[in-house]
């Protein structure tokens, strides 16, 4: 911090300090184990429902294709592995706008915003259609002469799951995630027991192990070619029936574009405990949801099987060797499992939708009252708000039909994730900045990079996309009309966006365009306390390091503090000293100002790049010395770390430090250590 007083002495300020406390939870940081949870609570939770709506469109063959397309989701992660860091906050909407430009990101994240919106629809009434069939097979078993109607009692199982994740996601992610977890690890005991006990069912069978694998021969139905169904030469092309095939399994990757929103929140080292998300989310996946699907139809008679095609895993359950109370029992597990899991997903689709919205609101697209932060639990709660009631419409409209919601889910999924794989190949050669990781095989020819991972992954999913639009009628229909609604809102919305805020600051075209408007500034939640202490502004760990920023550019100092600070001992508290600017040394707004609101606002930036938390104060003062040091006493910190000031040399800012020093504690025990760094040395005194 560059520490340039108004004055060398106190005048007569007290030692009981007034502060003004940013509360948000952007500083709030989740492991590699809850990001991945947040991510598979929609991913894996596709193994319930995906293999009996495949089955029904290719035929026998569909745990194949299933399998096929969770390996290439590894390869779609890589995507966000390499961009991600290079945007940490990602997915969508920043590659493509910074490759594309804004109509081309607002398109992506129009059909992007459709996929969240029916993800906690489809998984919800999934898990509505499972527990109506738990609760009504038992009371079929108890000789209780009640029967809920699916559809109804469905429907409103997931308005109920709907709100509850609405509830959890405004209280912050650190209380989503947390249930994700849990629910991820009850997920893979289930996993585990289902998969070995099937392998152990087909083992103890007269027939060989192999010859139970369905067929690998595709019989594509009559729907699943859609528009395309008149045109009898597409059925004698191969390929057109692998592509055809391919895509109506494509629903497998539900939810993967979280992986990208989630980046943010993963804690420090970042991209290392990124590439094991993106691990952990592929081996969970790609070992669950064919495994379900391959045993789904290798134990089910081909007879019984349409019966559990909603409720694959409980029909497996059914035929699993072993006395039947057993089976009964171990389906109720089965069925209750599943509705947690598929619960999950409502959650990591609000998780998702409410990043991506926010990253539109960021760039003045979506008006700043979207972004106002909940007085409490410092989150986007209206964005939350609308996202709850367009995910419940879509419940009710639905009429809780899985067939239908899945068809039209396949819209969302695949375009977005076509313009981040085109967006990401004109990246390589508009952004040269050296990449932490890159998709591999890349080949230099005469000085020029291929990147042909990336373009075999583009290719991929541009003709998927092609496929799914002629053979997919209700997921176009339904995923055009939303995609041009959204497209039209967000158009609308920046246009008086935009015009208020040149009105307002009374600008130009160029200039409300130029990097400085179009910087990023968080909203906070402000706590005006008229003394600090450690339990004021939520300090609970006893060691200390406090951090004094002034200047914006001039942000190396706490970049360093935060890379050497294990966080998990130590907390790192962040403080701006704001001048009374008043001749009487009164006025106290309790309000950011705009240079304060630009450089927390980068603080934020730092921290949430690097993934560790900090703890933001202003302190109102006539004197920033005296403020840094009595702060420094009152939250009885190890070290305070500054950068160099324009005006005073590190001597002379030590002596002025060292003098208060001694003017503000009396007990000769408390110590402090003063570290002004620079880019090329450090200096330092022991107080």
């Amino acid at each position: 911090m560059d520490t340039e007083s108004h004055s060398t002495r106190p005048s007569g300020m007290a030692k009981s300090t007034k502060v003004i406390v940013l509360t948000t939870v952007m500083f709030t940081f989740i492991s590699f184990w809850r990001a991945a949870a947040v991510v598979i609570g929609d991913l894996g939770s596709t193994a319930y429902y995906m293999g009996g709506i495949a089955e029904q469109f290719i035929g026998k063959v569909a745990p194949y294709f299933i399998l096929a397309v969770m390996v290439f989701a590894f390869c779609v992660m890589a995507l966000y592995v390499e961009s991600s860091p290079l945007f940490t906050r990602g997915g969508v909407y920043r590659v493509v706008k910074s490759t594309l430009g804004g109509w081309f990101a607002k398109v992506s994240v129009s059909a992007l915003v459709f996929d969240y919106i029916l993800t906690g629809p489809i998984s919800s009434v999934s898990g509505g259609h499972y527990l109506a069939g738990l609760l009504n097979d038992t009371f079929k078993i108890s000789g209780i002469d009640i029967q809920f109607d699916r559809h109804f009692f469905s429907m409103a199982t997931a308005i109920v799951i709907v709100i509850f994740f609405w509830w959890e996601n405004v209280k912050g992610i650190e209380e989503s995630s947390s249930k994700a977890a849990k629910i991820f690890f009850i997920t893979s005991v289930m996993g585990v027991m289902v998969i070995v006990w099937g392998i152990v069912t087909l083992l103890l069978k007269h027939e060989p192990f192999f010859t139970h694998f369905p067929p690998m021969k595709i019989e594509l139905s009559q729907e699943s070619y859609g528009w395309l169904k008149d045109f009898e030469w597409t059925k004698s092309i191969a390929l057109i029936s692998i592509l055809i095939a391919f895509g109506h399994s494509l629903l497998a990757l539900s939810g993967l574009e979280t992986l990208g929103q989630v980046y943010r929140e993963v804690e420090y080292p970042k991209l290392k405990n990124f590439k094991k998300t993106a691990l952990i989310i592929f081996l969970f996946s790609v070992i669950l949801t064919p495994g379900v699907s391959f045993l789904g139809t290798m134990l089910i008679p081909d007879d019984i099987r349409p019966q559990y095609i909603d409720n694959l895993i409980g029909g497996i359950a059914m035929f699993l060797v072993g006395p039947h109370w057993l089976n009964l029992i171990f389906q109720g597990f089965v069925v209750i499992v599943g509705v947690l899991i598929l619960s999950g997903a409502v959650n990591t689709s609000i998780v998702g939708a409410n990043s991506v919205l926010n990253r539109v609101a960021e760039d003045k697209v979506l008006t700043d009252w979207f972004r106002k932060p909940h007085k409490k639990f410092g989150t986007t709660y209206r964005m939350l708000n609308l996202i709850a009631i367009l995910q419940i419409a879509t419940i009710i409209i639905s009429g809780g039909d899985i067939l239908l919601l899945g068809e039209a889910y396949a819209f969302g999924v695949i375009w977005s994730l076509v313009f981040k794989g085109f967006a990401m190949i004109v990246l390589r050669y508009k952004d040269k900045r050296p990449r932490e990781w890159k998709v591999p095989l890349n080949l230099t020819i005469k000085g020029i990079e291929i990147p042909f991972g990336l373009i075999f992954i583009f290719v991929v999913l541009f003709f998927v996309g092609i496929t799914n639009l002629f053979t997919k009628p209700i997921a176009t229909i339904s995923g055009v009309l939303f995609t041009i609604a959204f497209f039209t809102i967000f158009i609308i919305s920046e246009t008086i966006n935009k015009r208020r805020i040149m009105k307002e600051k009374n600008l130009t075209e160029d200039e409300f365009h130029s990097d400085e408007n179009m910087k990023v500034l968080e909203h906070f939640n402000l706590e005006d306390e008229a003394a600090i202490t450690p339990e004021l502004i939520g300090s609970e760990l006893n060691d200390r390091v406090m951090v004094a920023v002034r200047d914006p550019n001039n942000l190396n100092h706490l970049k360093k503090i935060i890379n050497e600070t294990d966080t998990d001992t130590t907390e790192i508290i962040v403080m701006i000293a704001r001048v009374f600017r008043d001749k009487m040394n009164t006025e106290v707004k309790n309000e950011l100002e705009g240079d304060e609101l630009h450089l927390f606002s980068e603080v934020v930036n730092v921290a949430e790049k690097i993934g560790k938390p900090v703890i933001p104060v202003v302190i109102p003062t006539n004197n920033a010395f005296f403020s840094i040091m009595n702060v420094a006493h009152s939250l009885n910190v190890r070290e305070v770390v500054i950068g160099l000031s324009a005006k005073y040399k590190p001597d002379i800012q030590l002596q002025q430090l060292a003098l208060i020093w001694g003017t503000v504690h009396s007990d000769e025990n408390t110590h402090v250590r003063v570290r002004i760094i620079t880019e090329n040395i450090e200096h330092t005194i022991d107080l």
